[in-house]
């Protein structure tokens, strides 16, 4: 029985130092510039300087907004809420019409020619 006891026991010791090698090394965690996470002053500086434009300051006093109100409202705002505008801001088409807009202006244009 010794015999069987000890390769036992050396299959044992085999068994727990393989398993001591192939643990995973644990993780580190060290802390981040907010630079490289999400430039959130920069997008609200983007929402400020379009309300800052001259179009856009036109359309917002006719609407009732004075443009240092708005500049208000804007800082006012979460980050989460400042990434939103900046990002539909973002989807917004250059100028010209949209692919709604040129949608309905192609059937329009069928339904004229249509109707002729």
């Amino acid at each position: 029985m010794p015999a069987i006891v000890r390769a036992v026991f050396a299959l044992a010791v085999t068994v727990f130092a393989f398993a001591t090698l192939l643990q995973p090394n644990p993780a580190h965690a060290g802390m981040i510039g907010t630079d490289g996470v999400a430039p959130q002053s920069q997008e609200r500086q983007r929402v400020k300087d379009l309300i800052a434009r001259p179009e856009v300051a036109r359309k917002l006093e006719s609407l009732g907004v004075l443009p240092q109100d708005a500049a208000k409202r804007v800082d006012a705002l979460t980050d989460d809420e400042v990434h939103a505008l900046a990002t539909q801001i973002d989807a917004l088409p250059a100028g010209g019409l949209s692919d709604t807009n040129w949608l309905l202006v192609i059937v329009v244009v069928l339904l004229i020619i249509i109707i002729l």
